[in-house]
């Protein structure tokens, strides 16, 4: 065929593409549909209403929330689309019920399942979780464990930009069983005394994207589960919480494991931890391989670097026993700031599988304005460049 056939195919195949990729979405406006900007009247309807205008059209469909404040029950959005591109533009507040039963009973709030190309811009989540919290503080019997404010499960091709949770009962957003998912622009925001309330969770998940988000909550900003594969964090600041952390690991006996975790441009400030991978301390058929920790910044992080194997809460279910979890090829590069404790670097590895292949490059974490120190046991890898503390392995 020569050159002139083929641009004559060429061009009809290109205006297809034109047409589709500026096809105009269908507009599907939640006040036009009945919902109230009051934040008291239930405006659940109007919105599964939008989404299921939304789910059925065969073009790009825009679900748009004007500013003002609306009430939502727990909502469940399904997939089975007909569209793989719905774009929620968020301009006002999301709230949750007063009572915190009525989502503290249903594992998430805003629930998306086995959805395809769905994307979230703008917008506050307000989890309303202050009254859940007080509940747990004091002990009450009839506590429910508590909602996520947003999650995916089973879902591909998502977009989360420029979004705010706040206050949520249980984890701020979650990731199961997701591919190809890019979250930017995300502020978390939470006390550092509320219970469980992570910033980001991913499980069971591959190509996970996290970029120039601030996270501050009462435990991880980012938490890594079992099954997650292929994740990038960048330009991140944690702060108050409990860190990044892979982990908790090794729970069940057959669990899949995590590899190819990239976390850099990240920096720490009065979190009790800072990077750590953790798992139970029992046996367990999971691993953790190929992570890279990169241009870090500490600033009074109680534990910097943390590897902990011989996680046990309560001391149920594993005193006297080691963890299966097998650690290996994690480099931490570029590794600077300062540490709340003495102990900057504490590799705390499985007695019946040492973490071999750890790797130290370029590390300057002070205590107190003197080098702190490191602890190792069962842990083995190299040292290049300055290291500070002396490295242990």
């Amino acid at each position: 065929m020569n050159s002139n056939a083929c641009r004559m195919l060429l061009v009809p195949f290109l205006l297809i593409l034109f047409n589709q990729s500026s096809a105009k979405p269908v507009t599907f406006n939640v006040i036009e549909l009945g919902a109230k900007p009051d934040g008291k009247t239930d405006s659940t309807e109007s919105f599964l209403s939008a989404w299921t205008g939304a789910c059925a059209s065969v073009k790009p469909a825009l679900i748009y929330v004007p500013r003002g404040r609306f009430l939502i029950q727990r909502v469940y959005l399904s997939g089975k689309c007909r569209n793989t591109n719905i774009l929620f533009r968020i301009d006002g507040v999301l709230v949750a019920p007063a009572d915190f039963r009525v989502a503290g009973n249903a594992n998430n709030w805003l629930d998306f399942h086995g959805v395809d190309g769905v994307t979230i811009s703008g917008g506050i989540l307000d989890g309303r979780g202050t009254g859940l919290w007080d509940c747990k503080d004091q002990a009450e019997k009839d506590c429910p464990v508590g909602a996520s404010t947003l999650s995916f499960t089973n879902s591909k091709n998502i977009v989360v930009s420029s979004l705010t949770t706040l206050n949520s009962q249980l984890f701020h957003i979650v990731i199961n069983r997701c591919q190809n998912v890019k979250m930017k622009g995300i502020k978390i925001l939470a006390p550092g005394n509320s219970p469980n309330t992570d910033g980001i969770h991913v499980q069971f998940s591959s190509n996970v994207t996290i970029l120039n988000s601030k996270i501050s909550t009462g435990d991880d900003c980012i938490s890594i589960s079992a099954g997650t594969t292929n994740m990038w964090i960048e330009k991140v600041v944690c702060g108050p919480g409990h860190g990044i952390s892979i982990g908790s690991l090794g729970r069940d006996l057959n669990e899949a494991g995590v590899q190819n975790v990239t976390v850099k441009t990240v920096t720490f400030s009065g979190t009790t931890n800072g990077v750590r991978i953790k798992t139970w301390g029992r046996p367990s058929s999971g691993f953790v391989s190929n992570i890279l920790f990169q241009h870090i910044t500490m600033i009074n992080v109680r534990n910097p670097l943390i590897i902990d194997q011989n996680y046990c809460p309560y001391n149920k279910d594993c005193p006297g026993q080691f963890s299966g979890v097998k650690i290996s090829n994690v480099t931490y590069q570029d590794i600077h700031g300062t540490s709340a404790t003495k102990v900057a670097v504490k590799f705390d590895c499985s007695k019946m599988n040492p973490c071999n292949g750890i790797q130290l490059d370029e590390v300057n974490l002070t205590y107190k304005d003197q080098p702190a120190t490191a602890y190792c046991i069962n842990a083995a890898g190299t040292a290049s460049g300055m290291v500070v503390p002396t490295s242990c392995l």
